[in-house]
C-alpha cells in the first residue's frame, strides 16, 4: 500500500491559496481514481483508490500546515508503512510557477508543513513531490504570498502543474520513484 499526503490548510478560506497546491494534487488523484467520498480519520481527510491493482490512500491533513506531521505519523503507524511507501505533495516557493520536482528525500527547505512531517517521523527519508508556486517574494512577505490566491493569469499554469503532479504520483505508485523522477523532473515545456 502507498500513502500520498497532500499538504495544505483546511477550510474554504484556504481552498484556492498557493499553500494548498498539495491538497489539490490529492484531490485530483481522488477524482481520477473515482475514489469514494473523503472521510475523516487520524486528523486527516482520507480517500482510498487503486492504480494497476495497487492500493493507495490519499490524505489531506486537517491539522493546518504547520502541524501536518501529526496526521502523517498517525497514518504511517496505523498502516505500518515504511518510508518508501510515503509521498508528500506540497507547494514550493523556490520553484517557478508550474514546475514540479520529485525527490527521494531531503530537508524541509524552509517549508513548515514538510518540517512538521520530518519532525514527527524523525527522518527525511521519504519522497516528496514539490509543485512550484514561485518565485516567491522576500522572506518577510512569504507568509502572505503563500496564503494568497493565484492570479487569473496564473490559474491555467497551476492547473496544468497539478495535473502533471498527479501524473507523477500515479507513475510513482505503478512504476516507482526512479522512473517517475526520470519522466517528470524536467521543465514543463520539454
Amino acid at each position: 500500500m502507498k500513502l500520498i499526503v497532500g499538504l495544505g490548510n483546511p477550510g474554504e478560506r484556504y481552498a484556492g491559496t498557493r499553500h494548498n497546491a498539495g491538497w489539490r494534487v490529492a484531490e485530483e488523484l481522488a477524482r481520477r481514481a473515482g475514489a469514494a467520498a473523503w472521510r475523516e480519520r487520524f486528523d486527516a481527510a482520507l480517500a482510498e483508490a487503486r492504480w494497476g491493482g495497487r492500493k493507495a490512500v490519499l490524505a489531506r491533513p486537517l491539522t493546518y500546515m504547520n502541524n501536518s506531521g501529526q496526521a502523517v505519523r498517525q497514518l504511517m503507524d496505523f498502516w505500518k508503512l515504511q518510508p518508501a511507501d510515503l509521498l508528500v505533495a506540497l507547494d514550493d516557493l523556490a520553484l517557478d510557477l508550474g514546475r514540479i520536482r520529485l525527490r527521494p528525500e531531503g530537508s524541509a527547505g524552509g517549508h513548515n508543513g514538510l518540517e512538521s512531517v520530518i519532525a514527527h517521523l524523525g527522518h527525511e527519508g521519504f519522497a516528496r513531490l514539490r509543485v512550484g508556486i514561485g518565485p516567491g517574494p522576500a522572506a518577510q512577505e512569504q507568509a502572505a504570498f503563500v496564503l494568497s490566491e493565484f492570479q487569473e493569469r496564473e490559474r491555467p499554469v497551476i492547473d496544468e502543474a497539478v495535473r502533471r503532479a498527479a501524473d507523477a504520483a500515479e507513475c510513482w505508485i505503478t512504476r516507482g520513484l526512479a522512473e517517475a523522477m526520470n519522466r517528470f523532473n524536467r521543465p514543463r515545456d520539454e
